[in-house]
């Protein structure tokens, strides 16, 4: 078993430990996706997203809330921790890179970010007859370019941060913005059109999802954008990263 396997098989373990974080990542969208759909007139079509029902357009604003709550919220505090109590420090004395402890988390969280995502997928088409995305090739790549630029900024905020607290604040930078632009605190829809424009560019991409989803098509440039994040993201969070 090489380093990164072995690094990635014992953070999967001290991950199941305190389990948290994963559980929330893993079912909260599916628990809020069962209480707003249980909201009268949430299952019926509405002028304010086109004609389409609000359920419907509502869902890839879902998959925001569980790539936050483990990219924004759960790897920055866990890597902070290890650097506070001194775990990262006795890491730099051997010859391990940081490259494979960031890479083991980013494959850990991103697993169970898939899975609640898949979860709230199922859960929409069986209990609220929401359709599958129409073109699937295209919404697996935006969600995969979306899932990586997302880990990219817990990953970073991971990478500098002294303390836990201070991660959960460096996360909270992007995490607010986010949720918002996302469409979780608010409908995209009914958002100014310069702030749904602002909110196509940025991850994980809420508005290819959704275009991905009813068909639309997605514009090229945004998933450029989505790349860009992942790529730039991650090779800072590895060039910056600290053992102590």
């Amino acid at each position: 078993m090489n380093t990164f396997a072995k690094i990635t098989a014992t953070e999967a373990k001290l991950f199941l430990r305190t389990p948290v974080m994963g559980i929330a990542g893993l079912l909260l969208p599916t628990a809020v996706l069962l209480a707003v759909g249980a909201i009268p007139g949430m299952t019926e079509p509405s002028p304010a997203t086109g004609g389409a029902r609000f359920i419907d357009a509502w869902v890839p604003s879902l998959i925001v809330v569980s790539l936050a709550m483990l990219a924004l919220q759960s790897i920055p505090g866990a890597v902070a921790t290890y650097r506070e109590q001194g775990v990262l420090r006795r890491l730099a004395t051997t010859p391990v890179h940081p490259v494979n402890l960031l890479g083991a988390q980013l494959l850990i969280h991103a697993v169970v970010a898939l899975a609640g995502i898949g979860l709230v997928l199922a859960v929409a088409n069986a209990v609220y007859d929401v359709p599958l995305p129409k073109h699937p090739l295209l919404f697996l790549l935006t969600l995969l370019l979306g899932t990586v630029s997302m880990f990219s900024f817990g990953l970073l905020a991971a990478a500098v941060a002294r303390t836990a607290k201070a991660a959960g604040g460096f996360a909270l930078i992007a995490f607010v913005p986010t949720m918002f632009f996302g469409g979780v605190y608010l409908p995209r829809a009914l958002l100014p059109v310069v702030l749904q424009r602002v909110g196509d560019y940025l991850p994980p991409g809420t508005q290819p999802l959704q275009d991905a989803w009813v068909g639309t098509g997605v514009q090229p440039l945004q998933l450029l954008v989505l790349a860009g994040f992942a790529v730039i993201g991650t090779a800072l969070a590895a060039k910056l990263f600290r053992w102590e």
